[in-house]
């Protein structure tokens, strides 16, 4: 990464760690996924955007495999997401050959924007609900 994007990178990450995250973690149809803490083994919930297709959520992580969700997905790909206020379970496959900024097309426009925005690697993540 250039200085540039390690220091955006630090700027969004902290700010989503103090402010961001905290607040909308509270918001009750706010779509969270959680990932299983790959040193402490205890439950990480993160606000994403993305889209149910069937039995298909589709993501675009900003930060690729750097992010904290990500490198927990590595480690242990049984996920819960949060979707429209009921929990789901399955399985994360990030996808490094897919096309994020098409994918991003396809999600809530919004969110996009604001990856778009922030992001520096981006990584498109298929989460496989279970049944």
């Amino acid at each position: 990464m250039t200085s540039r994007a390690e220091r955006r990178y630090r700027v969004v990450t902290a700010f989503q760690r103090r402010v961001g995250n905290p607040l909308l973690r509270r918001m009750p149809f706010q779509t969270l996924l959680e990932t299983t803490g790959r040193v402490s083994g205890l439950p990480r919930t993160t606000p994403v955007g993305g889209r149910r297709v069937g039995d298909t959520f589709w993501l675009v992580s900003e930060f690729g495999g750097r992010s904290q969700y990500a490198r927990n997905i590595a480690a242990d790909p049984r996920v819960r997401v949060r979707i429209r206020g009921r929990w789901h379970t399955g399985t994360a496959r990030p996808l490094p050959g897919d096309d994020p900024v098409a994918r991003l097309r396809t999600l809530p426009r919004f969110n996009s924007a604001a990856v778009r925005a922030l992001g520096a690697e981006l990584l498109t993540v298929r989460v496989d609900l279970d049944g």
